[in-house]
């Protein structure tokens, strides 16, 4: 359906149309009525590309995501919940997990929707440190580990590792293993850096052979926690730099006949719903994953429009909750 397919069916010219999909001055409040019932009628809608080509501005917002897994997914609930009533709509852009590519999946993405199809984008997790494309406002959830002056938005992860290990460490555990992220994140080296201060302030030198790469996945979680809990003088505590990794320690655990929390306590990282859910509920560090989507986009929707930004690096309070998949030793 074309905007020539509705002049035609209203008796009017495309210019005419074009003033009331517009909504420009000139059109008689009759003309405007019949036209508004043919677009209607044949559910016709604007090309947001040409939009773009004539006004320069689509008003939607892109949000890219390596994959939709639960992080992920509740950054989008408060995304949404941000843009009502904003006169934006969202477009969400996934990469399906490929995010190996070394080019960097989301400078190609972002050259692909930036300037006709988007006005603007939230980088999620990003694989890479990049800029944005001159003139495309951008904004950086949990962002890379390398020098950007994007705008970001995260928590604070090196506070909230240190709540976990010191936890642990309240329940009198001291042989305890620690689940690494993805290395190319600041999240991911944060942690580990909570992790190590807390175990080196209460006077434990860290031990290299209880670190293992989790990746925030949970095959390589469950690979890693399989290593750790069938070697020599195993750990009585893993903490997981993410909830699916936690998860996946306790299903390793399982699996090689251990009790969760009775042989095992295992903490995790993020309070995605999955982690209340799981069984036993697992104790985890809180972050405000709804309340980053939603600043995020609230960030770039004041630099589409000009306004005044304030800060353009935020770093949300961490908090920790405590469920039953830790207790202290007997």
């Amino acid at each position: 359906m074309t905007i020539r397919d509705v002049a035609a069916r209203a008796g009017v010219s495309v210019a005419t149309v074009s003033k009331v999909i517009n909504e420009r001055y000139g059109v008689s409040a009759a003309t405007l009525a019949r036209v508004r019932a043919v677009i209607e009628e044949l559910g016709y809608e604007a090309s947001l590309v040409a939009q773009s080509l004539r006004n320069h501005r689509t008003n939607v917002i892109g949000i890219l995501v390596a994959d939709l897994e639960p992080f992920s997914t509740e950054l989008l609930k408060g995304a949404a919940d941000a843009i009502r009533g904003s006169g934006f709509e969202l477009v969400v852009y996934s990469a399906g997990g490929r995010t190996g590519d070394p080019v960097g999946w989301e400078k190609r993405y972002l050259s692909r929707l930036s300037g006709t199809l988007v006005d603007g984008a939230v980088l999620v997790t990003p694989a890479v440190s990049l800029e944005a494309v001159p003139g495309t406002p951008v904004v950086a959830v949990d962002p890379h580990t390398g020098p950007s002056h994007l705008p970001t938005i995260d928590s604070d992860n090196l506070r909230g590792a240190q709540l976990a290990t010191e936890h642990l460490l309240e329940l009198g555990h001291r042989r305890i293993a620690f689940l690494s992220g993805r290395p190319d994140l600041q999240s991911a080296e944060l942690r580990k850096t909570g992790y190590l201060r807390a175990l080196t302030a209460a006077g434990i030198t860290p031990d290299e052979d209880l670190i293992r790469v989790g990746a925030y996945d949970p095959e390589v979680s469950a690979a890693s926690a399989h290593e750790l809990l069938t070697g020599p003088d195993r750990p009585t505590a893993v903490f997981a730099a993410n909830d699916i990794s936690a998860i996946a320690t306790v299903g390793a655990a399982r699996e090689l006949g251990l009790t969760v929390p009775g042989d095992l306590s295992v903490v995790g990282f993020d309070n995605v719903p999955e982690s209340a859910l799981c069984s036993p509920p697992l104790t985890t560090v809180d972050q405000p994953i709804r309340e980053m989507g939603h600043r995020a986009i609230r960030m770039l929707i004041a630099l589409i429009n000009g306004d005044e930004v304030g800060p353009t690096h935020v770093t949300l309070d961490t908090g920790l909750v405590v469920r039953h998949s830790t207790r202290a030793i007997p």
